[in-house]
């Protein structure tokens, strides 16, 4: 196995114990004062600075206005506070995270950029701060586990920031900072989404704009060579892969993961692109013996239990990658998420039109007749439309939530007596309505765009693809998330995004002609994994699930009967909808094993 790229930094400050003078004990990459530390790892992303008593460490690829200078990234960032502030911090744009400590006056700066593409976390207690890059690695005096979070966990398939499963660990909110001095300790957003949503715009010259940001993206993000790019075959992925062959006049390397199950390899698609673009294409098929090895290994990589399940096939095409001799990929997240790919909003505005029909006529006709009795659920077609009115009446965001698999599934059914006391079973719910009622934007494709840049992004797909190539020993860039296409997609009219229900509809228009067409109308898909078809098959995996699953009985969590029937009757009837529901419970069960004793 290739060697995992190290945490950023990490440390510690009492702010009450400040230094009489800026006497420092140095050592390689560790300088420590009375009262505290501050320690980071050689790494090419990291860099270290110290000016006037003020120590910084920067992690990432800030890029900086005009006019600020530096030997390095953590020099400039000392630049930019001596002349900004703290309070124009949004205008250093890019995926970075940032620490500076002033020790003789106990003050201390802990942010992370606008989608949290670098992490930072940090424990409160008392008159101490500890802070470092992974919850794992914070020297919080209290290491207990929140048993919330774990239920967040089981909820959200991870734990959204703030929380992590430390119980006195927070995760840094994307685009906020905490700040300490004065004796007061505090966190708040420096950057907030706002969308111009009544600007208009032509087409030709918007389309114009938005090709040259993507190209100008792409040219940032090659910070090392050589460089390579993720290839799914979705409109995202060769999207970056063609700009990369186009920025750097050359064919580029490309990277795909596939597996030899019906209805879960796409990688005629990659090929397609590949051809397309020239580029070098590597390919690898995921088997079942693979995982045996990769889902031990990606669960304990994570700084807390996380379930995405595309994050082991992930790290099999970077570890691929950095065989092959990359130093740095280049991924598609964030095009759905900016321009409206996800087949859910669709579906939302679908429902949302419901609201449309007068009031009288829903309550008083409709809604009485076909959503509130029980006979036309045994009647084609009037069963579907009583469905659609009793889901349209929900409020988002809780009606995005209506198939929620533990919910569906009963927590009563899953989990202990004992651990569903311990717990808010409403505290999820709770936490999305919050994010919901938080977005910046009136029209509804916009708000659900807010609500997914961080549960979808900074929360799942970030940290999914970051853990993967982080260890695989290679950097990762996400050019759809340049601050100024992401500042573009804020100004772009929302019926751009989602076109009756269709789909991103400016994103597919304009990559017209840069795009091979089957690329652009195939359906989403990505690196999805065939893992309840496969646990029905293949001794191996079933025994890795089973056993996972057991010790969870063991710690208390889940109930017995629960795992008998999973594993005797549910998983082998349906093993794609199952099958998750094992996956997320293995996961969790792989990184207390890794991180706790069994009980």
């Amino acid at each position: 196995m290739t060697q995992p790229i190290k945490s950023h930094f990490s440390g510690y400050l009492d702010h009450r114990l400040q230094p009489a003078t800026e006497t420092f004990r140095t050592e390689q990459h560790l300088i420590s004062w009375e009262g505290g530390q501050l320690t980071w790892n050689d790494n090419p992303e990291v860099s270290f600075a110290s000016s006037d008593g003020r120590l910084c460490v920067c992690a990432g690829h800030p890029n900086f206005p005009m006019g600020i200078s530096g030997d390095n990234n953590a020099a400039r960032w000392l630049s930019f506070v001596t002349a900004r502030g703290n309070s124009e911090m949004a205008k250093v744009k890019g995926g970075w995270s940032l620490v500076i400590v002033e020790p003789s006056q106990g003050k201390l700066l802990l942010a992370v950029d606008r989608f949290a593409i670098q992490t930072a976390c940090y424990a409160h207690e008392g008159s101490r701060i500890a802070f470092a890059e992974r919850a794992d690695e914070v020297q919080a005096q209290d290491r207990n586990l929140d048993q919330q979070s774990l239920y967040h966990y089981l909820h959200f398939h991870m734990i959204p920031a703030p929380r992590t499963v430390f119980r006195n660990v927070k995760r840094l909110t994307a685009a906020h900072s905490l700040t300490v001095g004065a004796g007061e300790v505090s966190t708040q957003p420096f950057w907030t989404a706002r969308f111009d949503e009544h600007k208009r715009m032509d087409f030709k010259p918007a389309r114009a704009e938005f090709m040259h940001l993507v190209e100008d993206a792409v040219r940032r993000d090659i910070t090392g060579q050589p460089v390579g790019a993720f290839l799914s075959g979705g409109t995202d992925s060769s999207t970056v892969a063609g700009m990369l062959c186009r920025v750097t006049g050359a064919s580029c390397d490309t990277y795909s993961i596939g597996f030899d199950s019906e209805g879960y390899d796409e990688m005629e698609y990659a090929r397609i692109a590949s051809r397309h673009f020239r580029t070098r294409h590597h390919e690898y098929y995921v088997t079942p013996d693979d995982l045996l090895s990769g889902i031990p290994a990606v669960a304990q990589h994570h700084d807390q239990p996380f379930g995405n399940s595309s994050a082991v096939p992930a790290y099999f095409c970077a570890q691929m990658a950095k065989a092959d001799g990359m130093t740095r990929l280049l991924a598609g997240d964030g095009g759905d998420e900016l321009f409206g790919g996800n087949s859910r909003y669709a579906m939302q505005r679908l429902f949302d039109a419901y609201r449309f029909v007068p009031s009288p006529l829903r309550q008083n006709v409709l809604e009485p007749l076909l959503a509130n009795t029980a006979w036309p659920r045994k009647v084609p077609g009037l069963r579907q439309a009583g469905g659609y009115m009793r889901h349209s009446r929900i409020p988002l965001p809780d009606r995005m939530e209506t198939f929620n698999l533990i919910d569906s599934l009963g927590p009563e059914n899953i989990l202990t007596e004992n651990f569903l006391a311990s717990v808010d079973r409403g505290a999820p719910l709770e936490h999305r309505r919050e994010v919901w009622n938080y977005c910046q934007a009136s029209t509804l494709i916009n708000r659900m765009l807010a609500y997914d840049w961080k549960f979808t992004l900074a929360d799942s797909d970030l940290p999914k693809v970051r853990g993967a190539t982080r260890m695989a020993g290679i950097s990762v860039g996400f050019p759809l998330l340049d601050d100024a296409l992401t500042d573009f997609s804020l100004a772009l009219e929302p019926e751009w995004k989602l076109k009756r229900l269709k789909l991103r509809w400016f994103f597919k228009e304009s990559l017209r002609g840069f795009l091979p067409d089957a690329i652009i109308t195939k359906k989403k898909h990505g690196f999805g994994l065939p893992f309840g078809p496969w646990t029905v098959r293949h001794a191996g995996l079933r025994k890795l699930a089973s056993d996972s699953l057991e010790s969870l009985v063991a710690r208390g969590l889940v109930r017995g009967e629960f795992v008998r029937d999973l594993f005797s009757k549910h998983l082998p009837e349906h093993p794609g909808y199952y099958g998750e529901m094992v996956w997320i419970l293995m996961m969790l069960e792989q990184w207390l094993a890794a991180h706790t004793p069994s009980d």
